[in-house]
């Protein structure tokens, strides 16, 4: 039901008990539910003539010539509220009338719930709230946070179907399941409400009452039929809010929670049958810090091994001991490109994604201290070789080509041997190959561990090792070197791996080379 920023009309009439309503069912209740704006409502009671039925039938007469019968005095003011709580009104003598609720929306168009009855206590639509009606928060972690609630009394006494569901968002607690659907709509839009004589429609008041053929003489701006109008859509930008419904359970660990962020938690049980909901008294809660990285210290000029988790960061600090005029500083990323960021005394001076071999130069300052920051990529963890200098005059690893990639001459291939080819540098460095036999049954996980370029030669077994060799060119249009590797067995598939040895021993590794010999020559 939807409410413009005025004064709004629902009348709902107990004609139709009227006759025995003082014999049965004394009883009257409303209950008005604000889905966004707080609300202004009031309820009052014109009743209506002693003289009932005008022939004497006894029975009642149509609600039409009753409302003519009535004066146009106002009636008496039964209960009133302003706010955007939960309100209802229960009266145990209640007369047969007219009963008028007055609402008005004084900040904005909105919409609300309203429920009538003359039968609250054999209804029971909304479930009864426990004695103790608060959401505890009994545990919390980084990421994650553990509620609990008592049971509602009208599943464990009642036996009535009971669901819970759990709302968590940023912003602050929702005194409704209303509210809260509001805020979430499912299509991130918002309707506009209703305009006089054309989106209300004999449907929106049945439920109250109203023989729909007459709707026409009891308000001008009803008398025309609802068309079938599109509705009008305000779009909204996305709220962080989400609904969770478990079931009868009343323990619920909220997790993929943001660590250090405030969160508030609203529980809501649903009568399954009726759809009516009613709300504990919510908690908020902040997660716990990330736990402080322990920052890695480098020693100038030795190399260092970094592992990196999947998303996760690394500290690393190099402050020299020595005055300087620039700082060396080489990053070797192993198999995934790793977002890198260095900082001197808070100046950020780098940021880059790195693959493969990078040396940077940095400016130096006397006293200067540098942090490195190391963010991991979505795939897995990441694995580095880094090393940092203020004399870079022999460099600990090894000049690479752009192009890592081993080269296979098919038409050289034969039952036994394969020929294979790879780019060298300007550098005289040392190369070495080895080669290794697989089967069918070649895994995605070590196909993976094949391109961790940061496994060297002292990784591998002796009888893989086909030979080493040292090789440079000053041409670099002419730094190719070929190999054959012999003793290979027939129609057999080998991977093949070229490692490049810097000054210190630390190596390496080319891309790997998958190969097969023929079957028949």
């Amino acid at each position: 039901m939807e409410l413009k920023s005025a004064v709004t009309y629902l009348e709902i009439h107990l004609e139709g008990i009227s006759s025995w309503l003082r014999k049965i069912t004394p009883h009257c209740q409303s209950t008005v539910t604000p889905c966004d704006a707080p609300l202004e409502w009031k309820l009052s009671l014109q009743e209506l003539p002693e003289e009932s039925s005008a022939d004497g039938s006894g029975d009642p007469e149509p609600l039409d010539q009753q409302k003519q019968q009535m004066t146009d005095v106002e009636g008496t003011e039964l209960f009133s509220y302003k706010g955007n709580d939960v309100e209802y009104f229960l009266s145990s003598s209640s007369p047969s009338g007219l009963y008028q609720l007055e609402l008005l929306s004084t900040e904005k168009d909105t919409h609300f719930k309203v429920y009538a009855t003359t039968t609250p206590e054999s209804d029971q639509p909304y479930p009864d709230l426990p004695y103790d009606p608060r959401v505890d928060v009994t545990s919390i972690g980084r990421t994650t946070v553990t509620l609990a609630w008592k049971q509602s009394p009208t599943a464990s006494m009642l036996k009535q179907p009971i669901e819970y569901c759990v709302v968590i968002n940023k912003e602050h607690n929702f005194k409704s399941l209303c509210a809260a659907e509001t805020k979430m709509s499912a299509d991130d839009a918002f309707m506009v409400a209703p305009k006089p004589g054309l989106d209300f429609s004999p449907f929106d008041f049945a439920h109250f009452g109203f023989p729909t053929d007459n709707l026409g003489k009891d308000r001008s701006f009803l008398a025309k039929p609802s068309p079938k109008v599109g509705r009008h859509v305000y779009w909204r930008p996305k709220v962080d809010i989400k609904k969770i419904c478990i079931g009868s359970k009343n323990i619920f660990t909220v997790s993929d929670l943001k660590p250090n962020t405030q969160y508030y938690f609203d529980v809501f049980m649903v009568n399954t049958n009726t759809n009516m909901s009613t709300a504990f008294v919510g908690a908020f809660a902040r997660t716990k810090e990330e736990a402080k990285q322990k920052t890695v210290e480098l020693k100038d000029g030795r190399v260092t091994d970094v592992v990196v988790k999947r998303k996760g960061k690394k500290f690393l600090r190099f402050a020299p001991v020595s005055s300087h005029q620039k700082v060396t500083l080489f990053i070797h990323s192993c198999m995934d490109t790793v977002q890198v960021q260095v900082r001197r005394d808070g100046k950020l001076l780098l940021s880059q994604n790195v693959e493969g071999i990078r040396q940077f130069q940095l400016r130096g300052k006397p006293k200067g201290k540098y942090l490195i920051r190391l963010k991991g990529n979505k795939k897995g963890a990441s694995m580095l070789k880094i090393l940092a200098t203020t004399r870079p005059s022999k460099h600990a690893f090894p000049s690479l080509p752009d192009d890592t990639r081993i080269k296979a001459f098919d038409k050289l291939r034969t039952c036994s041997s394969v020929t294979v080819a790879w780019l060298g540098t300007q550098e005289r460095r040392k190369f070495c190959i080895y080669r290794k036999e697989v089967g069918g049954n070649y895994s995605e996980e070590q196909k993976r561990r094949e391109r961790n370029q940061c496994l060297g030669p002292d990784t591998r077994k002796k009888s893989e090792k086909v030979l080493c060799k040292y090789f440079h060119s000053q041409n670099l249009q002419k730094a190719v070197t070929t190999e054959t590797i012999r003793d290979l067995q027939p129609g057999k598939s080998y991977l093949l791996d070229v490692y490049v040895v810097g000054h210190g021993g630390h190596s390496v590794k080319y891309q790997s080379k998958l190969v097969k010999t023929r079957k028949v020559c």
